[in-house]
């Protein structure tokens, strides 16, 4: 994941004009000043499909935890993936990990959706 938001975030560097650069330091703006006002709004879809990424695989982490915790000691470090997985197949309450699935996609789709219309490119 780390991988796949760096290559972004370079392949959207390498998109940005030098030139606006360089009249930003005739402007006399300083490295901070350039960062913030050439890069950062520059990049702001590539970092929002970083952002979405990351948030969709931290709610959606199933497979370390399972292998490494199984969501113990007691339950430090259940996520909502391996609760989904114990109510299903472990306590054979299918409903209630299906309600859980349920939940677990509005809550995915009320964290991305703000991200992607704050990303979202203006048409003029």
């Amino acid at each position: 994941l780390l991988g796949l938001c760096t290559l972004l975030l370079l392949a959207g560097m390498s998109k940005i004009d030098p030139a606006l650069y360089e009249a930003a330091r005739i402007d006399g703006a300083g490295p901070l000043r350039e960062f913030f006002s050439i890069t950062v709004p520059s990049l702001r879809q590539e970092i929002g499909v970083c952002v979405t990424v990351t948030v969709i695989a931290a709610l959606a982490s199933f497979d370390i935890i399972y292998i490494v915790t199984q969501g113990g000691p007691g339950n430090t470090t259940m996520v909502p993936g391996l609760e989904i997985y114990y109510q299903a197949f472990v306590e054979r309450h299918v409903g209630v990990a299906s309600a859980l699935a349920v939940v677990l996609v509005v809550l995915v789709l009320v964290c991305v959706l703000p991200i992607q219309r704050l990303t979202r490119e203006e048409t003029p």
